[in-house]
């Protein structure tokens, strides 16, 4: 099986240029290829992970990635799938995030010996001057086709400001400069992405008379077409500061089964005769395939080690074991106690179980919080400091959500 082949019987192709070149490029080696990341917190999420492992895929096929990240871009903010504008960041809040990413993404790609490079777009977009810009690019651009991108009709309705519109014209310029410097052939993205995309590859063609190619790539919707990697709590994070590797594996062991090989088919590395074998599981053997799933996600994103330690932890919980010593765990300090107690809900707050007190009423209230194994229905229930002992409560949310709390 070609690589062009695998991508398409994982599912991960979208829309493309010219399929033809392209297949004929990444089969060979040949493609010099760019993904962007724009900083726009600390840390890589599971959105992103789908790109890392697209990445990794063609690398290992002998193409060059580049990781573009966005120190420019990010001071604009993309208005893709969004329906409010994004918050501005300052440009020491972008260079953390940046300086984050960076080590997320060498877990993923080897950037040895110019085997993929890293670049910030901000290394030419924040010295450019805006009559330049205007005269070089800006007469490339029609305002009327622009309008019609999808990433722009949806904002038309709530307000889109000129700031975000120029976001293409940046993306655009960034597919430009990459084409000159590295001989940058290609841009793969998110199937949002596609007008901005084009725009690329149609300035490269204006300005230089040059062929560049792009291909989107599915974006990661459960079977109801909503965005995986969002949970009550928030986003899934790489990090394992943000999401333990417990959580993590537990998001994915916990996928609908309507997802998991599908799942497993455009993230994981295991064979696809292997996962098309799985595809006919049924019953029990789903949740077989569900754990398998959940190991190999958080082997590569964790190491094997991690990804061990969050298995039998899972499995001894599943089970009704007292294993504990793998869980997410919280340690509560004298400050947390008021009058020797803590109440239910700051608990479930703490742990990030719950994102507000509200929401942690509402849980409590419909019968889904427990205390070492005794369901609370009590909103005001308090627990006392001598309960918690040397190994601490385990405190539980819904059927599959545990997390283990000590006293310093």
């Amino acid at each position: 099986m070609t690589v062009w082949e695998e991508l398409q019987a994982r599912g991960l192709i979208a829309q493309v240029t010219n399929e033809d070149e392209i297949k004929e490029m990444v089969n060979n080696g040949k493609a010099t290829f760019y993904i962007g990341f724009d900083p726009t917190a600390d840390s890589l999420h599971v959105g992103h992970f789908m790109a890392l492992c697209l990445m990794k895929r063609l690398q290992m096929a002998g193409n060059r990635p580049i990781a573009l990240l966005g120190g420019g871009t990010g001071m604009i903010g993309d208005p893709s799938g969004r329906t409010d504008m994004r918050q501005m960041m300052t440009e020491e809040t972008i260079q953390h995030n940046i300086d984050c990413f960076k080590k997320q993404m060498e877990r993923f790609i080897d950037f040895s010996d110019g085997k993929a490079l890293m670049v910030n777009n901000a290394d030419w977009l924040m010295d450019l001057n805006y009559v330049e810009l205007l005269r070089e690019v800006g007469a490339h651009f029609s305002v009327n086709r622009m309008l019609t991108a999808e990433c722009y009709k949806q904002r038309m309705e709530r307000g889109l400001s000129f700031l975000e519109f120029n976001y293409m014209i940046m993306q655009s310029y960034d597919f430009y400069m990459l084409f000159q410097k590295y001989g940058c052939n290609m841009q793969f993205g998110g199937d949002d992405q596609w007008s901005n995309m084009l725009g690329g590859t149609e300035l490269i063609r204006r300005k230089l008379g040059k062929d560049a190619h792009a291909m989107t790539i599915t974006l990661l919707l459960n079977s109801e077409g909503k965005k995986m990697g969002k949970t009550q709590s928030g986003a899934v994070w790489l990090d394992p500061n943000k999401t333990s590797p417990f959580d993590f594996y537990q998001y994915w062991r916990n996928v609908d089964d309507a997802d998991v090989i599908k799942c497993m088919r455009l993230l994981t590395f295991l064979p696809i005769e292997q996962i098309e074998e799985m595809a006919a599981w049924e019953g029990s053997q789903l949740n077989q395939a569900k754990e398998i799933l959940a190991y190999e996600l958080t082997n590569l994103v964790h190491g094997e080690e991690e990804a061990k330690k969050a298995q039998e932890g899972a499995r001894a919980l599943f089970a009704g074991g007292a294993n504990t010593d793998n869980m997410p765990s919280t340690e509560l300090t004298d400050e947390d106690f008021q009058d020797g107690s803590i109440d239910l809900i700051t608990m479930l707050v703490k742990t990030g179980l719950v994102p507000s007190r509200s929401e942690g009423r509402r849980a409590i209230e419909q019968g889904g919080v427990s205390v070492d194994g005794e369901k609370i229905t009590d909103i005001k229930h308090t627990v006392s400091k001598d309960a918690f002992g040397e190994e601490g409560l385990v405190l539980k949310r819904g059927k599959k959500k545990f997390h283990k709390v000590c006293v310093k």
